[in-house]
């Protein structure tokens, strides 16, 4: 026996030759799923906890440290500078 559910158009449930436990199961799990979307449709809150994200750590630079990247951006701009002399 071959039983498909007609309003569901993206998920068929096919039922051969399952066993009582398998079927009760089944039956369960489709209860509580049309249970989520009536609580969804009708505005409840679901209870589910959520879990907070961890604060992001701030990583801090030295003096010395930003001076290094700082002069390894103006080699860059000069790099850039001397090339757009070049072409022009």
């Amino acid at each position: 026996m071959s039983v498909s559910c007609p309003f569901r158009a993206n998920r068929s449930v096919t039922l051969i030759r399952m066993n009582t436990a398998d079927l009760l199961s089944s039956i369960d799990s489709e209860i509580s799923l049309f249970q989520q979307v009536r609580a969804l449709l009708a505005g409840e809150v679901p209870s589910v906890r959520r879990v907070a994200k961890p604060a992001k750590k701030h990583h801090t630079l030295s003096a010395e440290a930003r001076e290094r990247i700082a002069a390894a951006q103006r080699k860059r701009w000069a790099a850039q500078k001397k090339t757009a002399k070049k072409s022009a």
